[in-house]
């Protein structure tokens, strides 16, 4: 296994609606288990495809003491509303508050392709949700007022002038100082 490179804002994937894998094969597994490797690295609580450059329907999630693939996710049920703040690994440094449902329950396959479903609330329903996002090309930023987002971007564009690539490096976890 290895840890993937990190796609930055600006990059065109990160834009991208992913395509839907099917059967699940050892190719995605070995993908599932190379992103928990890139998001343990990168101290995530979430990641999908698309933010390692490969524009399929699947995503890792470890969050609220629970840790799960989720391959060709669907939302089938939501209830209620709740603002936290939000991150995101491919936008290092941002933050803001964004509305979502309080409790969502999805269906997926996991990583030996078994159709499942699951309930969630809290940060486990925050991390699907903006998981699920990002495989429809969607970022939290999206869910922010015009004004809010454009703030933000600007704060990004400043930050990142002299940024030549929309790729991060991400440093295996074993080769880090804590």
């Amino acid at each position: 296994m290895s840890v993937l490179p990190l796609h930055l804002l600006g990059s065109p994937v990160l834009r991208q609606r992913s395509a839907e894998v099917g059967p699940v094969d050892d190719e995605v597994r070995r993908l599932v288990d190379e992103m928990f490797e890139t998001m343990d690295a990168a101290r995530g609580v979430g990641l999908a495809a698309n933010q390692v450059g490969i524009a399929r329907r699947v995503a890792v999630v470890d969050a609220d003491g629970d840790r799960f693939a989720m391959i060709d996710p669907v939302i089938v049920e939501t209830e209620g509303a709740g603002t936290a703040e939000e991150g995101c690994l491919s936008i290092p440094e941002i933050y803001a508050d964004v509305t979502r449902p309080e409790r969502v329950v999805i269906e997926a396959s996991d990583r030996e392709g078994n159709r499942y479903r699951r309930e969630a609330t809290g940060l486990k329903a925050r991390a699907i949700q903006h998981e699920i996002d990002h495989l429809d090309g969607i970022l939290f930023l999206d869910h922010l007022s015009l004004m809010r987002r454009q703030m933000l971007m600007s704060r990004w564009r400043r930050e990142h002038k002299d940024d030549t690539s929309h790729i991060k490096e991400v440093q295996p976890a074993a080769d880090r100082a804590e």
